[in-house]
């Protein structure tokens, strides 16, 4: 059973399908598991487990009959080069806050970026 996993609740259903796709295809080699168009869902798993979910807004605003449903969210990714991995989300669409840095307080190098949709994404390797 995965009891945690992200879902991402998203504008641009379309858009950030196509994006994690290119992300995760060049990071970590993996591919959608499945991708419902008209449910505007799409989940990726790695290892079995599920790893990442993008659920469009208007269709979550749909379902729970209710304009109130999560924004923006932050996730943390560990990646084996964080230099990398940030050149591969500019490459996809995503935009750079804080460059590269060795955290040695924190015993990794990290990189903060934002997605196309604006979610807050640190990438960070130890």
């Amino acid at each position: 059973m995965d009891a945690l996993y992200p879902r991402l609740v998203v504008r641009d259903f379309a858009a950030s399908v196509e994006f994690w796709t290119t992300v995760l295809r060049e990071l970590v080699g993996v591919e959608p598991v499945k991708v419902i168009p008209q449910a505007e869902y799409a989940n990726w798993d790695i290892g079995g487990e599920a790893a990442l979910a993008v659920f469009g807004r208007a269709r979550l605003v749909e379902v729970v009959g209710s304009e109130d449903v999560p924004g923006p969210a932050m996730l943390v990714l560990r990646v084996g080069d964080v230099d990398r991995a940030a050149e591969v989300f500019v490459a996809a669409g995503g935009r750079v806050v804080v460059e590269p840095t060795d955290r040695p307080d924190w015993g990794v190098r990290a990189a903060h970026l934002r997605d196309p949709e604006g979610n807050l994404v640190e990438l960070q390797a130890y």
